[in-house]
């Protein structure tokens, strides 16, 4: 007897193979994976295992200096969230001026957009120091003493006593420049975000007695929130990244912690071994942003699948 072939059948055989595949590429990926992960972790094993840092054993330098990059790295996320903070701020307040219908706030918003996102951070950040700054303090402000200032009233001036009057300044202008940088690139993210949201639920909260403000934080913010989430961590990560610039500023965070350690090396396979340190705690500061991300984002699913 004959088998009878359907004309659907070539299609399932088709679809059969292409799934074959895929789980041998499945396959090759995850052992290419495993590969690098142990390359790497070799890596780490034996730089760890030999001579380092002026001439100690990578462990024994380690257990000195690991002290010192974690609490750079605690620097650089505390500018980089204080940084995120006026960034976020600043997008929300440009958003709303993008979108209004007085021109005057949408002429000024549309400027600070276009000329942030024109010129290079660097150039801000140098304008915002030696610039915005002289000017300022010319006219008698200065960080460090605000900041004293502002302790002393809460009685805990102690805690900036010691503090230099230098690294202050670098830490509050550059905190500025790179929220007024990123703060531009939110703008935009936030405007298409509130933008993205249809016009017929504005209008039926509206109809439903909600007036324009209670409309905004109660039916189209929270929408906006979900799909800005994506874009604003990719901004958030990069500003992270970014911090190493105010390293011009003379603002020590771990970028400059780290190169400290490595430069001063005569073997470049050790000054190497440094900076790729420094390049993992990078990597684990922005990774667990991601993560943080992720989970938002599927509680955001699931709340909007009921």
């Amino acid at each position: 007897m004959h088998k009878t072939i359907t004309a659907g059948e070539p299609l399932v055989f088709r679809r059969s193979a292409a799934r074959r595949w895929l789980q041998r590429v499945d396959l090759l990926f995850y052992a290419l994976l495993v590969t690098a992960i142990g390359a790497f972790g070799y890596y780490l094993y034996y730089y760890l295992t030999t001579p380092l840092i002026h001439g100690l054993s990578g462990n024994v330098a380690m257990e000195i200096y690991l002290p010192f990059l974690l609490q750079h790295a605690g620097l650089t996320i505390l500018i980089s969230l204080v940084s995120m903070a006026l960034a976020t701020l600043l997008g929300f307040v440009g958003a709303q001026g993008r979108l209004a219908s007085f021109p005057p706030a949408r002429w000024l918003a549309t400027i600070y957009v276009e000329v942030v996102r024109g010129t290079p951070v660097l150039v801000q950040l140098l304008f915002w120091y030696f610039g915005v700054a002289q000017v300022l303090f010319s006219l008698g402000f200065d960080p460090y003493n605000a900041l004293f200032n502002l302790m002393t009233i809460l009685q805990s001036n102690s805690l900036v006593a010691n503090l230099d009057q230098n690294v202050v300044d670098a830490f509050f202008w550059g905190a500025i420049g790179l929220g007024f940088n990123y703060g531009a690139y939110l703008t935009e993210v936030f405007r298409s975000g509130l933008q993205s949201v249809d016009s017929g639920q504005r209008e039926a909260a509206l109809s439903l007695g909600l007036n324009a403000r209670q409309t905004l934080r109660r039916i189209i913010l929270p929408q906006a929130l979900r799909l800005t989430l994506p874009p604003f961590t990719n901004y958030f990560i990069t500003l992270v990244q970014d911090s190493a610039l105010l390293s011009v500023l003379g603002f020590v965070e771990l970028e400059q912690e780290i190169g400290a350690l490595a430069y001063p090396q005569n073997d470049t396979s050790i000054k190497l071994f440094i900076f790729v340190l420094g390049a993992l705690f990078y990597f684990v500061i922005c990774f667990s942003l991601a993560l943080l991300a992720r989970f938002l984002e599927s509680r955001f699913a699931k709340a909007y699948r009921g």
